[in-house]
């Protein structure tokens, strides 16, 4: 017996024949709820050897393994500690995907992230965002870029990057010469001229460019245009949310610098930037949402659609710059004969602007959304914007916040049988008209119907409960119908009792809040009645997974006949 012991012994470390004898007197259970730190160490030695010796008794006693390929073992050991690594953040591991956004990963973590580079060679896709405490360590983590070369999609967004983070990023770019996508928004460190460390390093590869909210200024617009310039393959280009974009500086009569004031000034502080989108023939979608664009800026711009040819998606929306030089603009569409999304929401449009664009409408035949909503003059020309549109193919087309009249919602009519999105809210001449545009709906084409803030009444629930029994609705995914406190518990309740709305996914039939107190419940009921529908309801809508009553009464009288109905 002693032999045999001593030559099992034979070859091993004193650590593993002191932790054979722990691990003896261990439970099962005990042994699987190891630290993740001991767990890693498991996984570089390939597994403790009583365990691997419990396996071979299992498998056959005396069956000898066979010579194992060093570099096979060792591609074991790294592959054994990124499933450690990845696991103890709450994600799986994946050799090609790598998404460890949200993550709260620290200076440490991405030093060791780094260690863990040459075991995922086939790396194809690393996300990292929405980790702030890793800005101002990206170095350690690029440094070691040329163990992923296959990388094509690398996300950072919300990390708190600098001005070194970007020189370091520009550094290792030569290391993956494929790469397609980079996002970095949302880091407002990168604004003032540190993207000048990645000019020159990207290569032709690159599809999508996101640089959402990172404070860019004039100064930046002109080293985008040296960046852009240089990609030839770009698709998608974002740099929404910089309202200092378009801005720029021109001489005070003192000789100092000045900022110009939206719709004012010079146009140079974005003029290197759109000049160099003549060398992206492929790009189909062009964010410039919130921007600072002035009315200069859309003739700029316009100027440019001419090698813009692929453009499909342009969103110039949350400029109120632009008021007053739409038709700067406009004579340009014709020539995106592949557009099909124009977004112009909250850019304060005049009734000139809108009579340019409606111009330009009929050329635009690949058109499937726009979107001029929170426009106030919009509401007077709808009849003239809907005669301009192919309707047969437009999906979107929200007018919230667009002042609407009786007219327009009678043109409007003409539009809903084809739109997916329907959204007339914050238009109080909706209410006690809803009939009028549902019973324009096309059974199962809606899958949205927003409705908040429009004066409903208890006829127009009835109305929509009615349309809900036929079916009308039967592929709807969100219905909103808050901050409508005119409509009664009988409204509430057909609505809720008739069905029909299998699909839905997002209710919402919260009040405003200053309707919500106990002395204006006369014109918002309290959910004594129709509360026990809505339980009653919940069988007949199976995807339902957001329900807003927000501002609500629930009194305890609500809630005993409520605990009665449940039981």
């Amino acid at each position: 017996m002693e032999s045999s012991d001593v030559q099992r012994g034979r070859g091993r470390s004193p650590f593993d024949l002191i932790m054979n004898q722990i691990r003896r007197k261990r439970t099962t259970s005990d042994r699987k709820s190891t630290s993740g730190r001991f767990l890693s160490r498991q996984a570089e030695s390939g597994g403790l050897p009583e365990d691997r010796e419990a396996e071979e008794e299992r498998d056959g006693a005396g069956v000898v393994p066979g010579p194992t390929d060093p570099a096979e073992s060792v591609c074991d050991m790294g592959w054994g500690r990124v499933c450690v690594f990845v696991k103890r953040l709450g994600k799986r591991a994946d050799s090609r995907t790598l998404s460890l956004a949200h993550c709260d990963l620290t200076a440490t973590d991405v030093l060791e992230l780094a260690t863990l580079l040459p075991s995922l060679s086939l790396l194809e896709e690393m996300d990292l965002s929405w980790n702030e405490l890793i800005g101002g360590c990206l170095r350690s983590l690029t440094s070691h870029l040329q163990n992923v070369g296959g990388l094509r999609t690398l996300r950072l967004s919300c990390c708190r990057l600098t001005a070194d983070d970007i020189t370091a990023l520009g550094e290792a770019l030569k290391c993956v010469p494929v790469l397609e996508v980079l996002d970095l928004s949302w880091n407002a460190g990168i604004g003032g001229s540190a993207l000048q460390g990645i000019v020159g390093k990207l290569h032709p590869t690159l599809r999508e460019l996101n640089l959402v909210a990172c404070q860019l200024t004039e100064t930046d617009a002109t080293i985008l245009g040296g960046i852009v310039s240089v990609l030839p393959r770009l698709c998608v280009f974002d740099a929404s949310c910089n309202p200092l974009l378009a801005h720029t500086q021109t001489d005070a009569e003192d000789g100092s610098m000045s900022k110009t004031e939206p719709g004012k000034g010079s146009v140079w502080g974005l003029g290197g930037l759109v000049s160099s989108l003549s060398h992206t023939p492929s790009l189909t979608t062009l964010r410039l949402h919130d921007c600072g664009l002035t009315t200069q800026s859309l003739g700029l711009l316009g100027g440019s659609f001419h090698c813009l040819r692929s453009l499909c998606q342009l969103d110039l929306s949350c400029n109120k710059g632009v008021a007053g030089g739409l038709s700067l603009l406009s004579p340009h569409l014709a020539l995106l004969s592949h557009l099909g999304g124009l977004d112009l929401h909250l850019c304060c449009l005049t009734h000139t602007d809108l009579q340019a664009l409606i111009q330009a409408l009929p050329s635009l035949t690949e058109l499937t959304e726009l979107d001029l909503s929170s426009n106030k003059e919009v509401g007077g020309v709808v009849s003239d914007i809907v005669s301009a549109l192919p309707l047969s193919q437009i999906k979107l087309l929200p007018l919230n916040g667009c002042s609407l009249n009786q007219e327009s919602l009678s043109a409007l009519a003409l539009a809903m049988p084809y739109l997916q999105c329907i959204d007339v809210s914050w238009s109080k001449m909706v209410g006690g008209r809803l009939a009028l545009l549902l019973e324009a709906l096309q059974p199962s084409a809606t899958q949205e119907l927003r409705l908040s803030s429009c004066d409903l009444t208890t006829d127009d629930l009835l109305h929509l409960a009615v349309v809900c029994k036929r079916g009308v609705l039967s592929s709807l995914r969100v219905l909103d119908l808050s901050y409508n406190g005119g409509v009664g518990e009988e409204g509430w309740c057909g609505l809720l009792g008739e069905g029909g709305l299998g699909s839905l996914e997002e209710l919402d039939l919260s009040l405003r809040p200053l309707t919500s107190k106990p002395s204006l419940l006369t014109s918002n009921p309290s959910p004594l009645t129709w509360l026990p529908t809505l339980l009653s309801a919940f069988p007949h809508l199976p995807a339902l997974t957001r329900l807003s009553l927000q501002r609500w009464t629930l009194t305890a009288q609500v809630h005993t006949h409520t605990h009665t109905h449940t039981h």
